[in-house]
């Protein structure tokens, strides 16, 4: 029996340890199973796991470390699947009561790259309906809880991902973040999480179907280091012609980005982008967060955007995309919609093409916003959440701290999220502490677009001045 310990090492250790036999991937994919089998049912982090299909891969994975094959980077390494993301053969239901017998005949292009990487699929983690909501639940079984305080949210839509990851029920997890839903679990839960440039990984998500166009959701990687996320975003990147919005360039060498030095950098810190309220506890701690770049050698100075009410704008985009791919479930007589998944997709149907046309300028305009603040630093900092992990289906008010952050129910917690995936910039959250409640607190990192690589060198120095790994949840 391997060391439990191993199920909280670092993917990348993992791989070392099993290309050089020192650990078994089928025994490793056994501990995770375990651990999983013990611990879920106080997490629901899993909506379907594939325990036959992942000792298979894992006995074929130790097979050809023994052949002496070429290994892909993550070969071996068990991982989870966001259920918003097709898997070919294995129950999908992106979190709806209409979909819990699909089964997917293709793999989605994010799961195509995770085979390849040579990583064993555990299982297909939680999510709301359709990735609607900052929070994670449904109508298939029980909400996602957090590991911290289980009776509190895990956040969403990434928040399986984001509990199996802190709590230790796989190495690293795959994400998707339409406005904030890898940055938003990875602050309440703890971990490490980016979303990458928009069109950086591929969306084709495996179905056939007439093309949509696809304005701020990406996929990316959630773990416990940053090396593990840059390992994975690596193996994810890439141009897909399947994809109308696929970046067709090269992908830069995310890994060469993880030692560079930060010294001289020029950082904008924000706590609220002009019209956010945030509580006073995440802003104290994100504050502090930010003066860690001092002591690096950075210029930190108080700057950014001065936004008015970008949440409307995104909105406009995050609902008419919900209502071109599943509005005929508005009229489907078995009613399978989430109260929430009714609201963005009869606001969508609702929405005109000059209320889009509007969005659109509304983007425009604040891709310059950002642009003038990207002339005079490299990167923006700020809270990733107006609030730490809020109790189960108790949604904050829209006023948090004097200041409206949206409005619409359930979406007041993430104001400097939902902003980046407009602009399409790339983003992470990075752990930066606690609050009096012990739950866990982001420092949000915005670079320019298609500069990945410098939030990535940020992410990993921060990662070294204060590491966070070393502080296990409750349920772990």
């Amino acid at each position: 029996m391997v060391d439990e310990k191993l199920a909280f090492a670092p993917a990348h250790e993992l791989a070392g340890l099993i290309a050089t036999k020192q650990v078994s991937p089928v025994e490793i994919t056994e501990l995770y199973f375990e651990r999983i089998e013990r611990l879920d049912s106080q997490l629901h982090a899993y909506l379907a796991l594939m325990r036959d299909e992942a000792l298979q891969a894992a006995r074929a994975a130790e097979e050809a470390v023994v052949r002496g094959d070429q290994l892909g980077p993550l070969h071996g390494v068990p991982i989870s699947v966001k259920d918003m993301q097709m898997t070919k053969g294995v129950v999908t239901t992106t979190g709806c009561l209409a979909y819990r017998d699909r089964v997917p005949d293709a793999d989605a292009a994010v799961v195509e790259r995770v085979r390849g990487s040579g990583a064993i699929i555990l299982g297909k983690t939680n999510t709301p309906e359709f990735g609607l909501l900052g929070a994670t639940e449904n109508r298939l079984g029980d909400d996602c809880r957090n590991p911290w305080n289980t009776e509190r949210t895990s956040g969403g839509s990434s928040g399986g991902a984001g509990a199996a990851v802190v709590a230790g029920l796989c190495s690293l997890a795959t994400g998707g973040d339409g406005g904030g839903s890898i940055r938003i679990p990875a602050s309440f839960c703890g971990t490490y999480g980016i979303k990458p440039t928009q069109g950086r990984v591929s969306s084709f998500s495996g179905v056939a179907s007439a093309p949509i166009a696809n304005l701020t959701s990406q996929q990316g990687p959630m773990s416990r280091t940053v090396r593990d996320s840059v390992i994975l975003l690596q193996a994810l990147s890439g141009y897909d012609p399947r994809d109308i919005g696929s970046l067709n360039e090269p992908v830069p060498d995310f890994m060469a980005a993880l030692d560079r030095d930060v010294k001289g950098l020029r950082i904008a810190w924000s706590p609220d982008y002009g019209y956010a309220g945030v509580e006073p506890q995440v802003s104290e701690a994100c504050s502090n967060a930010a003066k860690v770049f001092e002591e690096l050698g950075c210029v930190v100075e108080d700057a950014g955007p001065s936004l008015e009410s970008p949440f409307e704008t995104w909105w406009v985009f995050f609902a008419s995309h919900a209502y071109a791919t599943q509005g005929h479930l508005l009229d489907d007589p078995a009613d399978p919609l989430t109260w929430y998944g009714r609201m963005a997709i009869e606001d969508g149907a609702r929405y005109t093409a000059a209320d889009y046309a509007r969005a659109l300028g509304e983007r425009d305009r604040m891709v310059n916003q950002f642009a003038d603040v990207f002339e005079s630093y490299d990167l923006i900092l700020s809270p990733t959440m107006a609030t730490t992990a809020f109790p189960l289906r108790e949604y904050p008010p829209e006023v948090i701290n004097g200041r409206q952050n949206a409005n619409r129910k359930g979406w007041s917690t993430v104001p400097f999220t939902h902003p980046i995936n407009t602009i399409g910039h790339p983003a992470a959250s990075v752990p930066c502490g606690f609050d009096s409640d012990g739950l866990p607190i982001g420092l949000h990192i915005v670079g320019r677009k298609g500069d990945e690589a410098t939030v990535i060198a940020a992410s990993a120095a921060f990662e070294r001045a204060r590491p966070w790994d070393d502080r296990r949840p409750p349920v772990s």
